[in-house]
């Protein structure tokens, strides 16, 4: 017989509690030296995709200024000052003007064709801002703050701050993208309130991102009525109007003298051409309208009724010394301007000029609060891009 063969089993030395330790020691340093570098990481993917996406709004630009012969996107009639001293006074005259109430009223920013919400007939209807309520040839009513959209900004009215410069995903101009109000170039990605409230805003909590229609309509907000989310990106108002609406003050020169009402002038309201941009390397003409870049907070405890999701309004771009919102300029290129550099490049203007004028206008009815300073997060006071001083003539940031 075979004997049986055995095997000796050498028992094996199981980890110490000290080595233990060091392995969980290693491990979390490890996560505390990537973790933020993968947050850094994906911080800067979006931030290249909102790159992206302004470089596709400047070709979109490119498109509509060659229909439109170098023009500007504007969503009013050049002389309207001609028909009145304000936005009420301005559509009875042009109405009176076309003769026909209902053929002859001003257009508003239209959102484009979509279903309506809550419908079970899946009605398919066609949704503007009507500037026109009621009426007949003789007698008819207005909607002033629908019309007051028209203009970039409407600095006669509480109407004020909000205008076409941040309506620039309306059917007017989208369809120099992709005919889409709701789509995605419109949006920032690091626009985490408005991306997250679009994302369940239709109908049912539907994606409005993926809605087949040209706007996804969405359920109305208590006391405020139906509010579409407006572009992450602005464009500068005081870009779009006659560059003489903005002039500087200087005592120096007589042709300039400050600010101007643009119902004041026969062609203040007219949209400039691309190419009147005397500098444009240096003047701004889209960026980010929240503080997108360098967040220290989200929601805005000052700003209240925009319809995000838990109400939630962010800071604006100018509202905090850290914020660099993405950029594009009028030579097409996009880049970063921080507001830091933007002060102190204003603050350099302002010495020159003996504190005459700086590179954005204090002189407008808005005064020194500018463009909702007061609503801001720290110490930041400026107001680039929205009302840069001579308008496209201007410049919102200066040559190192």
């Amino acid at each position: 017989m075979m004997p049986h063969a055995t095997s000796s089993c050498r028992a094996r030395p199981a980890f110490t509690v000290i080595e233990l330790l060091v392995v969980v020691s290693i491990i979390a340093l490890l996560m505390g030296i990537l973790l933020p570098a993968i947050g850094r990481a994906r911080a800067q993917a979006r931030l290249t995709m909102s790159q992206a996406n302004l470089r596709n709004l400047a070709t979109a630009h490119a498109s509509y200024a060659a229909e439109w012969s170098g023009r500007q996107f504007t969503l009013v009639n050049d002389r309207i000052s001609t028909y009145g001293v304000g936005v009420g006074a301005f559509h009875w005259f042009y109405v009176e003007h076309g003769g026909v109430l209902e053929e002859h009223t001003h257009p508003g920013p239209i959102l484009g064709w979509g279903y309506l919400h809550g419908d079970p007939a899946n009605s398919y209807l066609f949704f503007a801002y009507r500037t026109h309520e009621s009426g007949d040839e003789l007698h008819g009513t207005f909607n002033t703050g629908n019309a007051g959209l028209n203009l970039p900004v409407d600095f006669n009215t509480g109407q004020g701050y909000f205008g076409s410069f941040r309506l620039i995903n309306v059917q007017q101009f989208n369809q120099y993208v992709s005919g889409r109000f709701y789509d995605r170039v419109f949006y920032a990605p690091k626009d985490r309130a408005v991306w997250n409230s679009i994302a369940g805003a239709g109908f049912e909590g539907a994606n409005c991102f993926d809605d087949p229609g040209q706007y996804c309509d969405r359920p109305g907000i208590q006391g405020l009525g139906e509010l579409p989310f407006w572009s992450s990106y602005c464009l500068s108002p005081a870009a779009m109007f006659a560059p003489q609406v903005m002039a500087r003050d200087d005592p120096d020169d007589p042709s300039y003298n400050g600010w101007r009402n643009p119902w004041a002038l026969d062609g203040g309201h007219r949209s400039p051409s691309l190419s009147q941009a005397l500098h444009p390397s240096l003047k701004t003409h889209m960026l980010e309208h929240h503080w997108l870049q360098n967040v220290r907070a989200e929601c805005n405890p000052g700003l209240q009724g925009s319809g995000y999701v838990d109400g939630c309004e962010p800071y604006y771009f100018n509202h905090a010394w850290q914020s660099t919102p993405a950029t594009l300029f009028y030579d097409g290129h996009v880049g970063m301007v921080g507001v830091r550099n933007a002060m102190r490049a204003d603050a350099r203007m302002r010495a020159q000029s003996g504190g005459d004028w700086g590179l954005w206008s204090r002189d407008t009815p808005w005064g020194d609060d500018g463009y909702l300073i007061s609503f801001g997060y720290d110490q930041a006071d400026t107001s680039f891009h929205i009302l840069t001083t001579d308008g496209i003539r201007g410049r919102d940031v200066v040559a190192p």
